[in-house]
């Protein structure tokens, strides 16, 4: 490291001893910082190193998943909703399996989902979904759509969004789905766009 002047021994290092072009430096980095990358900090006078690491702090885990095929529950049956497709997964703590979020940070989180159902009966005269986000199989948030009297709709999008705590070891997260019509066969609609369950940490609160 380079001084102005002699530094004498057993003297904390402040920044009127370093020489200006340490901290100007004398290569750009040109991408973001990585995690071990250092910065020099005065802390009340005193010069530290900090990591880029404790700087604000990222939005994972994060993951998005979706329902890979077409899905028919039963009619007036409480189903899981199975995203069985990643668009991704930072932190690795979706399962495609269970369908289940199990974040391994703990912290707060924001939640999303949308499920697009409906019947294969053209306008039946009742139709009536319910979508769900579940925290360890009990309900996080919801919402419920109806239609009657033939009102020319056949079918809904359900869209749900929501802060939830999680633990960072055991809470898990799913999305389940009831459904009733009084004709046809109720179908979720598959596709990234179409009927999906994502998040990701929030930072900051």
């Amino acid at each position: 490291m380079s001084y102005i002047g002699s530094k004498p021994a057993n003297k904390p290092v402040v920044a009127s001893d370093l020489d200006p072009t340490v901290i100007t430096g004398q290569t750009a980095l040109a991408v973001a910082p990585a995690d071990t990358d250092e910065f020099l900090i005065s802390d009340a006078g005193t010069l530290k190193r900090l990591d880029a690491s404790l700087i604000g702090g990222a939005n994972t885990p994060a993951f998005l998943a979706y329902l890979g095929s077409t899905q028919n529950p039963s009619d007036a049956t409480v189903t899981d909703v199975t995203m069985n497709t990643e668009a991704f997964d930072v932190g690795s703590c979706f399962n495609t399996g269970t369908y289940t979020f199990t974040p391994t940070t703990a912290g707060k989180y924001f939640l999303f989902t949308s499920i697009r159902a409906g019947s294969d009966t053209s306008r039946p005269a009742f139709i009536e979904i319910q979508a769900r986000i579940r925290k360890n199989g009990g309900n996080c948030a919801n919402q419920l759509l109806s239609s009657y009297s033939a009102s020319n709709l056949d079918g809904f999008n359900a869209n749900i969004t929501t802060v939830v705590e999680a633990n960072g070891s055991s809470d898990a997260f799913k999305v389940d789905f009831y459904g009733d019509v009084d004709a046809g066969t109720i179908s979720l609609t598959s596709g990234q766009h179409q009927t999906y369950f994502g998040g990701y940490k929030l930072i900051g609160v």
